[in-house]
């Protein structure tokens, strides 16, 4: 204790003050602050990844929005908390989150918990990089590189480009601007004044991204054709053709074409070569928004579904959904490697990419991205393909898609249950119908009564923390379950326990 009075004696002593200020030593405790990191760190592990895979658990512990306010003490104030409050804050936020990596939370794509990805993150969120320039982030940008490269591969291109950016959306309006910049390269310059009316064309059952790009990037959402799909869910080629020639007549512009390879209801994929026999004939870009069925191309088994892929101009990836590689982890990947991607978003800063550097300044992409600062994604995928290799990524997505071939069958054998369709992929889309209903004729009132069973069922399960369970109205159709698997903790024995939950919290309606 002398000494440390001695210490502080001595830097009053010596202290340099500018506006006030002592800029003697550093302002921080960082004794105090590793004691913390690592006591929270020792939670995180007991209270998430320990917890990850136990069924005992609750996959959220609900509470109505005013009484978690109230829980958590939201308000900041003007002297900062002690260590002891905020760790247990920690324990709150933990608490009352949902476990997305519960065996049993089927309510988004993306589920669980990769060990590798996790500590991947760990190490970012530490280091904290940006991935612009080489000189700032010289291991993620040869990552990036890298993984990109291999992905390229699977879809099936010789050669290519890419950037890792936050999420499928963002990656289809990169898609669609750059489709736009190759119809009309003076749009970068001039904006978009003495265009003609640009069209471009999307089926029914897109991911709603694709009307909001053409919002931002003032396309405009007439602008955007929906085109119509056969009863799965796909993209009728046919139709796309009708829609093609209507805009031209129109005195239109047609210059894009978004196929899907897994939509996020039914999980269907688009006859992607058909569709590109049409972009070639009318000289139109082909992007594939396979942000959820991309990462079918990792198992030979059910590559076939992306089959002619490979002609397209440019596609979206989200390896955080499938492949579990954490959020968010997404990639526009593009065939042309003639630096197309960097011409239509360079904007040549000067103080970062400063042409003169000691280094190769192609190591630089970050001209390549619409943002500046960017998160390095890649490198979460990357440690996890490394851990696992390509068969341990293709027994993931075989896996799911057996787990849900199991479940359709199981939903066949049980009264009461009802599938909409065959699933192709992991979406599984089914009723349940309550054995008051069961007995009641086919009409607008039994349509009306069912309409109202699925989200009573969910209203219980999250008050209950059983499980997780998305459900929605569907063109035309009433409310209706989306069971969707991927993760890897998931068993047979949570494929029953689903169906059996349903029956309990629905016995009484």
């Amino acid at each position: 204790v002398g000494i440390c009075k001695q210490e502080m004696l001595q830097k009053k002593k010596n202290a340099v003050l500018v506006d006030g200020v002592i800029l003697n030593g550093p302002i921080m405790d960082s004794k105090a602050g590793e004691q913390f990191v690592e006591e929270a760190c020792k939670i995180i592990m007991e209270e998430v990844i320990q917890k990850a895979d136990d069924i005992t658990e609750k996959v959220c512990e609900w509470r109505a929005p005013e009484t978690l306010k109230e829980i958590l003490d939201l308000e900041m104030r003007d002297t900062g908390e002690s260590h002891q409050k905020l760790l247990q804050l920690c324990q709150d936020v933990i608490r009352y989150s949902v476990k997305t990596s519960h065996p049993r939370f089927f309510n988004q794509l993306y589920a669980g918990i990769d060990y590798y990805s996790l500590v991947a993150r760990f190490i970012t969120e530490a280091l904290n990089p940006s991935v612009y320039t080489y000189e700032v982030s010289p291991v993620f940008l040869l990552v990036e590189e890298a993984v990109i490269k291999k992905m390229i591969e699977f879809i099936g291109w010789e050669e290519g480009d890419g950037i890792f950016n936050p999420g499928g959306s963002v990656s289809n309006m990169y898609a669609m601007n750059l489709a736009r910049y190759r119809f009309c390269p003076e749009i970068k310059e001039k904006g978009l004044s003495g265009l003609p009316r640009l069209v471009l064309f999307t089926s029914e059952e897109c991911h709603y991204s694709m009307k909001k790009a053409a919002s931002f990037l003032g396309i405009g959402t007439e602008n955007v054709y929906f085109i119509k799909t056969d009863e799965r869910g796909k993209m009728i080629p046919e139709e796309l053709e009708k829609q093609v020639q209507r805009a031209r007549k129109e005195g239109s512009a047609p210059f894009l074409v978004c196929a899907t390879a897994g939509t996020t209801v039914l999980g269907a994929f688009d006859p992607l070569d058909k569709i590109a026999d049409i972009c070639e004939k009318h000289g139109l870009w082909l992007h594939v928004d396979a942000s959820w069925g991309g990462s079918a191309l990792i198992s030979r088994k059910h590559c076939r579904l992306l089959h002619g892929i490979h002609r397209a101009d440019s596609v979206a990836w989200n390896p955080h959904k499938m492949l579990l590689a954490g959020i968010q982890c997404c990639a526009l990947l593009v065939k042309d490697n003639s630096g197309l991607l960097k011409n239509c978003y360079s904007a040549k800063a000067a103080y970062l990419f400063q042409q003169d550097k000691f280094y190769d300044v192609s190591y630089d992409t970050g001209d390549k991205s619409i943002q500046c600062s960017r998160r390095p994604d890649a490198f979460k995928f990357w440690l996890m393909w490394k851990a696992l290799g390509t068969t341990g990524l293709e027994e993931r997505v075989n896996r799911a898609l057996a787990l849900a071939r199991y479940l359709v069958e199981e939903i066949k054998k049980r009264e009461g249950f009802q599938l909409l369709l065959e699933p192709e992929y992991a979406n599984v889309c089914f009723w349940y119908i309550p054995p008051s209903l069961r007995k009641m004729e086919d009409g607008p009132e039994f349509w009306q009564k069912l309409h109202q069973v699925a989200p009573i069922i969910k209203e219980r399960m999250m008050k209950k923390g059983s499980m997780m369970l998305g459900y929605q109205p569907h063109r035309g159709k009433v409310n209706f379950f989306r069971q969707v698997v991927i993760s890897p903790q998931v068993s047979r024995e949570d494929m029953d326990f689903l169906l059996d939950e349903i029956e309990l919290l629905a016995k009484d309606l």
